[in-house]
C-alpha cells in the first residue's frame, strides 16, 4: 500500500513537473521510464538492507537464547514462568506450562514470549524487497500511461485526476483495513499528493519559462 501510494506520488510529480516545463510527449515518457525504475530499485534495495539488518538481529538474538538454554536452562525456565504468572497463571500452573512448552520447543517458547519472534516467520529480506518494487512500479505506471495516452492539451488534467482518484482510492482502503475514519484517510492521503504534485508543476513551469 505505501509503496503504491509513493509510487503515484513520485511519479505524478515527475512527469507533471516535466509537462509543466513544456517538454515534448517522449521526454515526459523518458522522465517518466526513469522514475519508474530508479524508484522501484530504490524501494528494493532499501527494503532489502532494512529487512536484511531486522533479520541479522533476529538471528543474533536467537543464537544469544539458544546459548542461555544450554548453559543456564533452569534460569531460563525461571523466566518463562514469570512471563505466565505475568500473564494471570497460578504460579504452579505457570511453572507446568513453562516446563512443558521448554520441553517441546524451548527455542520457539522464548523467542516467541522473550523475544516477539516466531522463528517459523523471520524476516525475509528477498520478498520484501520485491514486493516493495513491485507495488512501486504498478502505482507509478497509472499516472504514466494516463500522462503519455491522452493529447498533449489535456493530459495534465488527466493526470492530476488519475492520481488523485487513485491515492483517494488507496487511502480509502488502507484505512477500511485498519479500522481507521475513512474520510480523515483520503483526505489526508491527496492534500499530500497534490501539494507534492502541485509544488513540482509550479518548479517546472518555472524552469520552463526560464528556458
Amino acid at each position: 500500500m505505501l509503496g503504491a501510494n509513493d509510487g503515484i506520488v513520485s511519479t505524478a510529480s515527475l512527469v507533471l513537473g516535466v509537462a509543466a516545463a513544456d517538454a515534448s510527449p517522449s521526454v515526459v515518457l523518458v522522465a517518466g521510464l526513469a522514475g519508474l525504475v530508479g524508484g522501484g530499485l530504490s524501494m528494493a534495495a532499501g527494503e532489502f538492507v532494512s529487512v536484511s539488518s531486522q533479520k541479522d538481529v533476529e538471528k543474533a538474538d536467537l543464537a544469544r537464547e539458544t546459548e542461555e538454554l544450554r548453559t543456564v536452562p533452569e534460569r531460563e525456565l525461571d523466566e518463562l514462568t514469570a512471563i505466565y504468572a505475568a500473564k494471570g497463571l497460578a504460579p504452579e500452573l505457570a511453572r507446568e506450562v513453562a516446563r512443558a512448552l521448554t520441553a517441546t520447543d524451548g527455542l520457539a517458547a522464548h523467542a516467541r514470549e522473550e523475544l516477539n519472534i516466531d522463528i517459523n516467520e523471520l524476516a525475509r529480506p528477498i520478498q520484501a524487497a520485491w514486493s516493495s518494487a513491485l507495488s512501486f512500479s504498478i502505482g507509478a505506471a497509472l499516472p504514466l500511461v494516463a500522462m503519455i495516452a491522452v493529447p498533449i492539451a489535456v493530459r495534465t488534467p488527466i493526470t492530476l485526476t488519475a492520481a488523485t482518484l487513485a491515492l483517494g482510492g488507496l487511502g480509502a482502503w488502507s484505512a477500511r483495513l485498519g479500522g481507521a475514519p475513512m474520510l480523515r484517510a483520503v483526505i489526508r492521503v491527496v492534500i499530500g499528493g497534490l501539494l507534492a504534485m502541485g509544488l513540482t508543476m509550479a518548479i517546472g513551469a518555472a524552469f520552463g519559462a526560464a528556458t
